[in-house]
């Protein structure tokens, strides 16, 4: 029999067991173990969203994400990929939902719900295009709507980043900047050359401050941007377009004739070219 210390010591034991158990989410105790996983976060361009025949943007599985998966999976077989990223999102409806159904009620909660479940071995993000996009219009660039939506990316991109962080403390993230859709208004001549100017100037400095947030948080940006458009030179031959211009007409869909254009998001190849950035960096 044992003595009263003894039970004591058997209760409290007994006891811890079952603490640690209950605090465990079920999910996590069945995933534990389970099949590394690939996870993209963001707005539409990690869902890989492109136009159709009618010009509706819709959801594809030509992504980067899909992509990235693809050249990973090559060598790792057992890779699942899981897309969270929710099109037209924000930083704000990233942090408080509104767009998207999810069962965790945002994109954020899911994520983090998600990165303490399962085995996740990689994380990439794009998020805060949409903070902005809306400003630039055919009509020219809303200042006030500009300055809100930088200031609230620069607000909320570190709430999103230290959630993450905190759910997954050792997963590698790597992020991404943006390409600058606006810079094909520049094939209409006239004032809209001077939109397309505007437009990289602002698309750089966006890019300055979200990859200042990024790093802040030890989290590296492929650069996208310099993909897109790495240089501007005075045209090509037979083309006679500037570098960055023929290179926002292939990648992306800015340039396709209606219905299906003009659409900022990135075409197949498009979404290549970010897959290799990203798995370069990803090792």
């Amino acid at each position: 029999m044992f003595s009263h210390h003894q039970r004591r010591y058997v209760v409290a034991v007994a006891l811890a067991v079952v603490l640690i158990a209950t605090a465990v989410p079920a999910e996590a105790q069945v995933t534990a173990g389970g099949a590394p996983y690939y996870l993209a976060l963001g707005d539409s361009l990690s869902q890989g969203v492109q136009p159709n025949s009618a010009g509706q943007s819709v959801e594809t599985e030509q992504g980067y994400a899909n992509d990235l998966w693809s050249q990973l999976h090559a060598t790792k077989p057992d890779l699942k990929l899981a897309k969270l990223g929710c099109p037209g999102e924000t930083t704000t409806t990233m942090i408080n939902g509104g767009i998207c159904p999810y069962p965790m009620t945002s994109q954020l909660a899911e994520a983090t719900a998600f990165l303490t479940t399962h085995r996740v071995t990689l994380v990439t993000i794009d998020i805060g295009a949409n903070n902005i996009d809306a400003c630039v219009s055919g009509a020219g660039i809303d200042q006030t709507c500009l300055a809100a939506g930088e200031a609230t990316a620069g607000r909320e991109l570190p709430v999103i980043l230290q959630a993450l962080r905190q759910a997954a403390p050792a997963v590698p993230i790597v992020a991404m900047n943006y390409y600058d859709p606006f810079v094909a208004a520049a094939l209409k001549g006239g004032k809209f050359v001077g939109l397309a100017v505007e437009s990289k100037s602002i698309a750089s400095a966006y890019n300055r401050q979200l990859t200042a947030a990024y790093e802040s948080f030890g989290i590296p940006v492929v650069n996208v941007a310099g993909a897109f458009a790495p240089i501007n030179l005075p045209g090509l031959p037979y083309v006679g377009l500037p570098v960055n211009l023929a290179l926002i007409c292939a990648l992306s869909w800015m340039c396709a004739p209606s219905p299906v254009g003009p659409n900022i998001h990135a075409t197949p190849a498009g979404y290549s070219v970010i897959a290799d950035l990203f798995a370069a960096r990803a090792g």
